[in-house]
């Protein structure tokens, strides 16, 4: 699977200000500073087509890019950010859940989580939540280039014990990096049979 055409659509702060669509949409979400817009412009191959920021939180909309003229890739405010208000927070969590639970054509959330560090409750806590909403998701460990071979299988082993404590099968997941350009090809093979089996359903 390779991509032609990527473009940036725009910006949107709240679910109701979506642009309304029948195509199909893979969003990313995670902590903040976990490389979502990094692992957007890694597999689209397009260096600038998300911003990256140096400094956490600030994706503060839902951004969307068109890929192809056939789908969505969807860049989704990050959490765990420290440095903004309760409410701030509350706000973009209301936003987000409406669009993850009433969005028709979502065909699957891809879950970042930086497998460089121990695992953090706030996304066992996310990855707990998509569960109990039936919300489609994989998981895609970032930043794996910055632990050990050692350590990277200890760090995805402990996920899984923990995961294994709610989940009877755990959610498939990929490791990657957008630095030494790890896990591209499986990513996009997952996209284009996930984009295959939505078409053929429309």
């Amino acid at each position: 699977m390779q991509f032609q055409q990527a473009r940036y659509i725009g910006s949107y702060p709240h679910a109701r200000s979506l642009p309304e669509s029948t195509l199909p949409e893979y969003c990313f979400w995670g902590r903040s500073n976990v490389g979502k817009s990094s692992l957007i412009n890694y597999i689209t191959q397009r260096k600038e087509l998300a911003l990256i920021s140096s400094t956490p939180g600030k994706t503060i909309n839902f951004n969307f890019f068109l890929i192809d003229d056939r789908f969505h890739l969807v860049d989704l405010p990050g959490y765990g950010y420290a440095r903004i208000s309760r409410s701030r927070r509350q706000s973009w969590n209301i936003e987000i859940e409406k669009y993850l639970q009433n969005r028709k054509n979502l065909i699957c959330v891809f879950l970042l989580i930086d497998i460089s560090i121990s695992p953090q409750k706030t996304d066992l806590d996310h990855i707990r939540w998509m569960g109990e909403k039936q919300v489609p998701f994989t998981i895609i460990f970032t930043k794996s280039d910055k632990c050990k071979k050692a350590e990277l299988k200890f760090n995805i082993n402990r996920y899984e014990e923990l995961l294994k404590q709610d989940w009877e099968k755990i959610p498939e997941y990929f490791c990657s990096s957008s630095e030494k350009y790890i896990g591209k090809e499986e990513i996009l093979k997952f996209m284009s049979l996930h984009l295959s089996n939505f078409e053929k359903t429309v």
